[in-house]
Parts: C-alpha cells; sequence; structure tokens
C-alpha cells in the first residue's frame, strides 16, 4: 500500500510538472525609467516558450514603438536552449528614444506562440527636457555658421597628381606621335668606349681589307684605295700632318722629313703601285697585292708608338634600328592611345577635384 501511494505521488508531481515546462512567459523591462529629450533607453523583451513552437515577435512600422517614442535600433534577437533543447528564451532588445516630453506608458507587448497570443508586463518612462535660463538673455547664443577648415595636402595630392600627369601627357603625345611619323626610335644607347692607338686601328682596318679580298673580285681599285686612305688616317694621328688631302708625292715628300728613313722604299713602291690601278687601270699580281697588304703592316708596326698614358674615353653613339616592323608600328599606336585615354582620365580627375574643392 506504501508503494502504491507512493507511485501515485511520483505520477501527480510529473503531471504537474508538464504544464510549467510548456508554458509560455513574456517579460519586458527597460534600463532606465526618465531621459532627457535625445537620450537613448534600452527596452528588453524577453519570451520563454517551448523549443517547438512557432515564435512570432512584435513589429513596429515606421519604427514607432508608440507615438511618441521611435525606435532608433534593434539588436538581432538572442535564443537560448534549455532543458536538452525542449524550452527555449528569446531576448529582443530595442533602443528608444524620444523628442517629446512627457510621461509614458508602454503598453504590453504581445508575441504569438503558435498563432496563441501572449502579453507582456506594461513600462513606463518619462521624458525631461533641458532647463534654461529665459531670464539670462546673453547665456543664449545664436546658430552658428558653417566654418571653413583649411585643405591638407593630403586633399590636394590627388588634384596635384592629376595636374602633373595632364601636363606630362601634353607634351609626352606629340613627341611620341612625332616618333612616329619619322620613324625614329624613342630611346637611343650610348656607350664609353676606350680610345684605341692609332696603329691598333691602323692594324685592325689592315686586317679586314684583307679578309675581304677585294682583289679577287675584280675590284682592286678598291682594294688599293681602302688600303692608302687607312695609311692616310694612320699617318695623320701618327705624324701630324694631313695626309687625307696630299698626294701620294707629298706624303713620301713629308716623311723623308721624319729621321729614319729606312722604310720610305717599300712605302713608295706601294703609293705607286696604287696610282697606277687608281689612275692607269693597272692590274698588278696576286702576290703583288698581298706584298703591298705585307708592306703596310710592316710600315705601321716599325713607326707605330705605345702609348704611354691610357687614352681618353670616347663616346660612341649606338642607335636603335630606324625602321619599325608592323608589329612595332601596331603596338607603338596602341600605347600613345592609352597614354592619350589615361591623359583624359587624368583630366577629369583634376576638374573634378578642382569642383569639389572650391565649388
Amino acid at each position: 500500500m506504501n508503494l502504491l501511494k507512493k507511485n501515485l505521488f511520483v505520477l501527480a508531481m510529473v503531471c504537474l510538472a508538464l504544464p510549467a515546462f510548456s508554458q509560455v512567459t513574456v517579460n519586458a523591462s527597460i534600463d532606465s525609467l526618465q531621459l532627457l529629450i535625445g537620450e537613448q533607453a534600452r527596452v528588453r523583451v524577453e519570451v520563454s516558450c517551448p523549443s517547438d513552437g512557432n515564435l512570432i515577435m512584435p513589429t513596429y512600422p515606421n519604427n514607432m514603438l508608440m507615438e511618441g517614442i521611435e525606435i532608433v535600433g534593434e539588436v538581432k534577437a538572442d535564443t537560448q536552449y534549455l532543458n536538452k533543447k525542449s524550452h527555449m528564451v528569446v531576448t529582443q532588445t530595442y533602443a528608444v528614444t524620444s523628442f517629446d516630453t512627457a510621461f509614458y506608458y508602454i503598453p504590453p507587448f504581445e508575441v504569438l506562440v503558435d498563432s496563441v497570443s501572449y502579453a507582456s508586463n506594461p513600462l513606463a518612462l518619462k521624458v525631461l527636457t533641458y532647463d534654461v535660463d529665459t531670464t539670462n538673455v546673453e547665456a543664449i547664443f545664436p546658430i552658428k555658421d558653417v566654418m571653413e577648415r583649411p585643405m591638407t595636402f593630403v586633399e590636394l595630392l590627388p588634384m596635384l597628381l592629376a595636374v602633373v600627369m595632364v601636363i606630362a601627357f601634353i607634351f609626352l603625345i606629340p613627341f611620341l606621335l612625332g616618333r612616329y611619323h619619322d620613324n625614329k626610335p624613342i630611346l637611343r644607347r650610348v656607350t664609353i668606349a676606350p680610345k684605341l692607338p692609332p696603329h691598333q686601328v691602323a692594324l685592325q682596318e689592315m686586317e679586314r681589307i684583307k679578309s675581304e679580298k677585294n682583289w679577287l673580285k675584280d675590284d682592286v681599285k678598291q682594294y688599293y684605295t681602302e688600303l692608302t686612305d687607312a695609311l692616310r688616317v694612320y699617318m695623320e694621328e701618327r705624324f701630324g700632318f694631313n695626309a687625307m688631302e696630299m698626294t701620294s708625292d707629298d706624303i713620301i715628300a713629308q716623311l723623308n722629313e721624319q729621321p729614319d728613313k729606312e722604310w720610305i722604299g717599300e712605302l713608295r713602291e706601294l703609293f705607286a703601285m696604287s696610282d697606277l690601278v687608281k689612275f692607269a687601270k693597272y692590274k698588278p699580281l696576286i702576290n703583288e697585292n698581298d706584298m703591298n697588304n705585307i708592306n703596310a703592316i710592316d710600315f705601321i708596326n716599325k713607326t707605330k708608338v705605345e702609348a704611354v698614358t691610357p687614352a681618353e674615353p670616347v663616346v660612341q653613339e649606338v642607335v636603335v634600328k630606324e625602321g619599325r616592323s608592323r608589329q612595332a608600328k601596331i603596338l607603338f599606336i596602341t600605347g600613345i592611345v592609352l597614354l592619350g585615354v589615361l591623359g583624359v582620365v587624368a583630366l577629369y580627375v583634376a576638374i573634378t577635384e578642382v569642383i569639389q574643392l572650391f565649388f
């Protein structure tokens, strides 16, 4: 009998506890009962209901909680689950304010759970105004005009950069168009090369003349012209007289004034052979051509003067090939068009910045 009484008592307690877990409660609270005009208060609505219930929180069109009280902010609802997620507590917070002095009665908040309406407790809010001393007129200041602040360098920087770009494009685009029209390279490469002594330049020229072998191509006159011209350039540098403007006899006479004359005979024969070829259309033998080249080299080696101090460097300008391919021209004109577009954009930015700063 006692066991039966205990079981009945436990069953009754369980039946009493079930409604407690399934009931819905709505509670509202406010963090401040009074505030000044324009200040904000937080209203908190807390709903406790079963997790499987369809809960609908109250909505307020035009963000008006009621006449005279405005909702200026709404925090996303926070949900907490209890009793192994069989029950939930949903909390919704509203930031409210008012611009009218009054004592407001905030009616209960109504929520729907499974299409059944539940209401919270009502709230009260008192809105106060600022105390103004109307007897002291001097303490009441009029509304001040809008103050103009000075422009900073950061604000001026975009406009300055745009103006600089516009000026650069004004000068750059006509220059590039002129280069395109003249079919000339944009850049030139300049290299600094050491100046070679006269005998080294002459010997290099002799090697070039020998390697071309113009006498084998029935162009003996060209061969002797290049040979004697190389010797004339060397003698101008070595002995200091204008050999390029002198005849063969004048050169021999000038060389006779030098202290050492042992190489005059071979050089006289070389110039005599050159005059016969150029003016009398004489055709020397192949071995004579080789011998004259050897005599010229021997003359340079016997009369050369080794440089004691290093010679001053000479600037040599190496120019990019003047002509351009079709593909290069297309790329060139495409670059000009892009620069033109950038120039227009920069001009637009500059005008926009000026308008924003001064108008």
